[in-house]
Formats: structure tokens, C-alpha cells, sequence
């Protein structure tokens, strides 16, 4: 997903709602055609995949899917049409801006009109209850859960003359601390970065490993006051000071670049990415394992599949999710692309706990990721969770490339924060 200018975002969900104007006859949903659907999604998760699989099984079906843009894109283009564009009929929406949609749950569809009060027992009830509103309306069923760890090129850690073998290099970074202080030895060894990024490799992992993040669990906000919060945001902070980080921001054009020419050693990874690693470096399959994540569990994103309420064609978008959202498709779904199910009784089955990734050395990918889901204590998330994420993120990257200072760095995230949410 790219970072582009706050401009290209509000142009881009200007030119959707435009393109998507309401015709007279748009103001309400229903009705419709069960044969066909409009589908909003973001980029670089090739919902393309699923969407085909579901077209050969159905090739009376007809899915009009668009890739609106990053998450955040996506959000915005979904606001602005909910606000009196022509919505689309399914729209996927990440799990970070999943709590400001259920604020006005009006805007969607309850799924629970179609049967999903019966189905949500099939998921994380974490993961449900972040989809779930006040008044037991559930707006959205989870498609996976970004289950963490640490992806490491083992060529350059035996040339640096660090442990290989995905156990002992689980052992060198029981902590964020210790984890830097590897970064610093294969500095030392090598002279090259060793982590992609801190930002997001670092500080996103940290502060999804907390008991409570941004707002406490009655849900006020505590961004600015929660010491775990700043304590992640000041390991981060550090690991820019030791010099580990390559300063690639992730999702950009560098960064798929830097993949096969081993700018750097680490990414940390939720289960999603690895597709994305495979695409962009296709030879370097067997160059890379997958070790722990510091602290042992942790999340990063995560999807939904909404029904918005004036949707045309709901019953076809409907059908669409309860098929491919099943357990059973979600285990195809990781067997196929890797993307962590949100579905436990899928966890003890032969094939995702036999799961052995070659272009990762044999990692059993299945047990790595869904024990550091297990692992996770969930926290409250609220409606600003993923702006405030942003301008935290933000901070941190200006100070990567040299345009923050650390020394205020916390105090400008913080400002930008209540700027941005006015809270």
C-alpha cells in the first residue's frame, strides 16, 4: 500500500465520488441483481485472487472489483460515498478504520439480517467484536488477522556471522531491546542496514504488543498519557539512534526494489506481506526463514468485507461473503497466498499446521503465525485509532529521513494528533 500526499488522497476520493454520482434512482438499496455486484477494495492484497476463484465457481456471477487505493484511500473514497455517492455494493475496509465506520452503523447493512449472528462464533471474537456496534449490529465479517513475525535473509546473517537457523534466531531478540542490539552486531559485521524500517517494523509491532493503546477500555483516549505507548514510540526512537535502519518506508517503490538486491536482512512481517516479499523478489526463494517476533505475539491489519445499507445488489454481495469468508475458504485462502485465517478451527488442521513455505527454508508458517495471534491480549480500539497510528508513524519517518528531531519528535506526534482528531 503507498504513502502518497494527503492531496492525492482527497483527489482520489473526490474523482470516485464524482465517477459514482447518484442517479435519481440510488438513494435506497435492495432490490437489485443477485447476478452481479460493484466491489471496492484496496491495493496490494490481490482481492483479483479470490474474486476469480469465486467467478469459476459461479461464472453466471459477474464482479465489478476496483482497487480504490491504499487502506486509508479506500476509507476516505468509502466516506465520501457514503455521505451521498453511489455507494458500492461490498467494500473491504482494514481493520485499523473498521472502528469509525461502526460509529454510524446505520450506513450498513446488519449481517445479522443475513445470517452472520449464526457465523460469528466462527471467528476471533476479538476480531468480531471490532466489527460489532453498540447496539449488536454487525456491520462486517473478517476476511484474516495479521499475525507477526520477523522475516530474515539467512545468506546475510551467516555473512554477518549471525545463527541461521530460524530457533536461534528467534533466541537473539526475546525483547525490542535485544533486537536492536542484534541490528547493531550485523551493522558492525557488515556495514549494511539491517532493518528495513523503524517505523513500521518496529514501532507498529511494539505498540500492537501493549494491554491498552490509544484509548483505555471504556474508551477514552490515553494516546498521549499511556506510558506504553510512549515507551514503544522511545524504542523506536532508539533503534533510529543505533543506526539498524535502511530508511525504507514500507509499501514504497524503493522498498519492493531493495527486496532482491538484500538492502536490508529483517522486515517484520505480518502473514500478509509474505506474498507480497514472493512477488516483488521472486529469486530469492530460499534465501529467507521466518523467526519469532520480539515479545512473541502481535497483529498488524487485518480486512472486512462490508455491505453498505443503499448498496443496489446486497443479496449478491452477501452471497459472496458467506462463501469465501467461510473457515474452509479462509484455510484455501492462506494455503494459496498466505494470508493468516480469522477462523480458529482451522488452526489444528493437518494442512495449515503442515504448512511449510519453500521460499521461506520450510518455515511452518501456519504454527508461526496463528501462536502469535493466540498469544495476543486485543485492546480497545476507537474510531481515530488509525489516525492517530498515522501521525505517530509520521513522527517517527521524519525523523528516519532527517526532517524531525527526536528530541521533540513525541511532542510533534502529539500536536499533530490533536490537530488532526481535535481531541
Amino acid at each position: 500500500m503507498k504513502l502518497r500526499s494527503s492531496l492525492l488522497v482527497l483527489l482520489a476520493a473526490a474523482a470516485l465520488a464524482a465517477t459514482t454520482a447518484c442517479s435519481p434512482g440510488s438513494a435506497s438499496g435492495g432490490g437489485g441483481d443477485s447476478k452481479s455486484f460493484e466491489f471496492w477494495s484496496f491495493s496490494g492484497i490481490d482481492q483479483q485472487h479470490d474474486v476469480d476463484i469465486y467467478q469459476r465457481s459461479h461464472p453466471d456471477i459477474q464482479v465489478k472489483l476496483t482497487e480504490v487505493g491504499s487502506t486509508t484511500e479506500t476509507a476516505q473514497a468509502l466516506a465520501t460515498a457514503l455521505a451521498g455517492g453511489k455507494v458500492p455494493d461490498l467494500v473491504l475496509i482494514q481493520g485499523d478504520d473498521m472502528p469509525k465506520f461502526v460509529q454510524q452503523p446505520q450506513n450498513f447493512l446488519d449481517l445479522r439480517e443475513r445470517g452472520a449472528d449464526q457465523m460469528k462464533g466462527d471467528y476471533l471474537d476479538w476480531v468480531m467484536e471490532q466489527a460489532t456496534a453498540e447496539d449488536g449490529q454487525i456491520i462486517g465479517i473478517p476476511t484474516d488477522v495479521g499475525g507477526m513475525a520477523v522475516v530474515y535473509r539467512t545468506d546475510l546473517f551467516a555473512a554477518a556471522g549471525l545463527p541461521t537457523d530460524r530457533e536461534s534466531v528467534s533466541k537473539l531478540w526475546p525483547t525490542w531491546d535485544a533486537f536492536i542490539e542484534t541490528g547493531k552486531k550485523y551493522v558492525a559485521a557488515t556495514g549494511k542496514p539491517f532493518v528495513d524500517n523503524a517505523p513500521t517494523s518496529v514501532f507498529y509491532q511494539a505498540v500492537n504488543q501493549v494491554s491498552q493503546k490509544y484509548y483505555d477500555d471504556a474508551g477514552n483516549l490515553i494516546y498521549d498519557k499511556n506510558p506504553e505507548v510512549k515507551a514503544a514510540f522511545d524504542t523506536t526512537l532508539k533503534a533510529l539512534e543505533a543506526g539498524i535502519s535502511a530508511k525504507i518506508s514500507f509499501g514504497a517503490d524503493a522498498w519492493n526494489a531493495a527486496l532482491p538486491r538484500g538492502d536490508f536482512a529483517v522486515v517484520s512481517a505480518p502473514a500478509w506481506m509474505l506474498d507480497q516479499i514472493r512477488r516483488a523478489a521472486p529469486d530469492t526463494s530460499g534465501k529467507w526463514d521466518v523467526a519469532t517476533i520480539p515479545g512473541g505475539a502481535g497483529n498488524w491489519g487485518g480486512s472486512y468485507l462490508a455491505v453498505p445499507a443503499r448498496a443496489q445488489n446486497p443479496e449478491a454481495a452477501w452471497n459472496y461473503i458467506k462463501e469465501m469468508q467461510s473457515p474452509q475458504r479462509q484455510l484455501e485462502h492462506f494455503l494459496d497466498v498466505g494470508s493468516l485465517p480469522t477462523t480458529p478451527a482451522v488452526y489444528n488442521d493437518p494442512k495449515l499446521t503442515g504448512q511449510a513455505d519453500p521460499f521461506f527454508s520450510g518455515a511452518p508458517t501456519g504454527q508461526i503465525y496463528t501462536q502469535a495471534v493466540l498469544g495476543l491480549k486485543p485492546f480497545h480500539m476507537g474510531p481515530d485509532t488509525a489516525t492517530i497510528g498515522s501521525e505517530f508513524l509520521n513522527a517517527l519517518t521524519n525523523v528516519e529521513q532527517g526532517s524531525g528531531n527526536p528530541a521533540t519528535a513525541w511532542d510533534d506526534a502529539v500536536n499533530n494528533i490533536r490537530t488532526a482528531i481535535g481531541k
